[in-house]
């Protein structure tokens, strides 16, 4: 399948949807990968955390797809966030993975009470500068945490990978990151075992245009301007997941998905401000 790209911040461009690899681990996850890829995902979405990178490298090993053709993303744990620790933790990445660059690497979680997020930050700035890194962004931020790199390094992240789903949807974020110019990507974007799947806007929208619930809101993620990064170890659902181009939602149908928001939509206690991941 075709899939739409979006320019970056840093004029590169990025696949409009991409496949989540947690928690594919061992033989079997390198399998699922494969399917993803032999499906037509290109952007591949890792971290230091999932203890999967080996994993994702073997299958793109195994693909047969031109490096050049994938786009891969890894993630700093919390744990490497002193200016050392992160240009190591990036080098162990690429080892793990088995390539020479990563076409983005993202901070996972701010963690602002160990207070060095600034310092990774000035460390993925000078790995983009050696080419190690070809986009670098953030994974988790808010308003603040990403007004303060910017004004410490001078360079706005490509990128804010932030939990969004329809009982989520993000507005103040989404509209930080128009005014920014930074790249919005979705984790957990079907909204895991609090996916609505038989709300109305969303059943309706599945009935009219013969598609799934599941297909309806990664489209209500596509129109939003976000990146959704599904993840499934099944074919058929990696297909399904990634077919959602063809169709498109009304402005009132993604308002009525939108509206299903919820103050407390989060699927754990993750508010970057509090939540904290080493």
């Amino acid at each position: 399948m075709s899939v739409p790209t979006r320019t970056l911040n840093d004029g590169r461009t990025i696949p409009g949807i991409g496949f989540g690899t947690y928690p594919l681990t061992g033989e079997d996850g390198t399998a699922a990968i494969v399917s993803a890829i032999e499906v037509g995902y290109r952007l591949l979405d890792t971290a230091v955390n999932y203890e999967n990178e080996r994993e994702v490298g073997e299958a793109i090993r195994r693909s047969g797809i031109p490096r050049d053709e994938l786009f891969v993303t890894s993630k700093l744990p919390g744990r490497h966030h002193g200016y050392d620790d992160a240009v190591a933790s990036v080098h162990g990445s690429l080892e793990r993975l088995g390539l020479d660059h990563l076409d983005l690497h993202l901070i996972h979680w701010p963690n602002p009470s160990v207070d060095r997020y600034a310092e990774a930050w000035r460390a993925l700035v000078d790995l983009r500068e050696q080419g190690l890194v070809r986009s670098i962004g953030v994974s988790n931020f808010t308003e603040a945490h990403l007004e303060r790199i910017i004004a410490e390094s001078g360079v706005t992240p490509a990128v804010n990978q932030l939990e969004l789903h329809p009982y989520f949807p993000q507005r103040p974020m989404r509209e930080v990151h128009e005014r920014l110019g930074i790249q919005t990507e979705s984790w957990s974007p079907l909204g895991k075992r609090q996916a609505p799947f038989e709300e109305a806007p969303v059943a309706a929208a599945a009935e009219k245009y013969g598609v799934t619930p599941g297909q309806v809101i990664l489209r209500w993620q596509v129109q939003l301007g976000s990146i959704p990064i599904p993840k499934s170890a099944t074919p058929e659902r990696q297909r399904a997941n990634l077919d959602v181009f063809a169709f498109d939602l009304t402005s009132d149908e993604v308002d009525a998905i939108t509206a299903l928001g919820r103050p407390d939509g989060r699927l754990f206690g993750g508010d970057p401000d509090t939540h904290e991941e080493m």
